[in-house]
């Protein structure tokens, strides 16, 4: 996630004080990880240093005094640019799941049991996902069904190779 891109966004559909950023970054992109606020003032006066968001004279407030921010034309130039671009494809095709199988290979250790143990945690996983789905709002099932995908994906993977781990084994010690 880039900080820098979503307070971007979140100032390009209105301007606002730091303290309704985080809230609305918290809301929307940060679940299980808010936004600490020290990263939304360094991060907001590093857009102002770079000329994409402009602060307002400091307004009094139920504590101490705030500021508005509001995108300028160059950062809702980046925004832009941002959101038509596609996300990298993912996932790579070198994984830390492959390079701790290899290596367990290389090794001597146990494969097998390493991947039993990996399956084993994202089901653990898929559950607290889907307990989320059922309690959660829209957003946060949204957001569960894509780790869930992804968690999919991977025990698939986890199935094939562990059905392939002999192959496997030979051509490392080949190697």
């Amino acid at each position: 996630m880039s900080v820098p891109l979503a307070l971007l966004g979140l100032l390009e559909r209105e301007p606002s004080h730091g303290y309704d950023l985080k809230r609305d970054y918290d809301t929307f992109f940060g679940r299980g990880k808010p936004l600490p606020f020290g990263q939304v003032y360094s991060t907001l006066g590093r857009l102002s240093r770079d000329g994409k968001v402009t602060a307002g004279q400091s307004e009094p407030g139920d504590g101490p005094d705030r500021k508005r921010y509001a995108i300028t034309p160059l950062g809702t130039q980046e925004v832009e640019a941002w959101l038509s671009e596609p996300v990298a494809a993912e996932p790579y095709l070198q994984t830390v799941l492959f390079t701790k199988v290899v290596l367990a290979l290389m090794l001597g250790r146990d494969a097998a049991g390493y991947l039993d143990l990996q399956r084993a945690t994202h089901l653990r996983r898929m559950r607290e996902f889907t307990q989320i789905k059922r309690t959660g709002s829209l957003t946060d099932a949204l957001l569960a069904d894509h780790g869930m995908f992804h968690l999919e994906a991977d025990l698939r993977w986890i199935d094939v190779t562990q059905a392939r781990l002999g192959a496997l084994a030979a051509m490392v010690r080949e190697a």
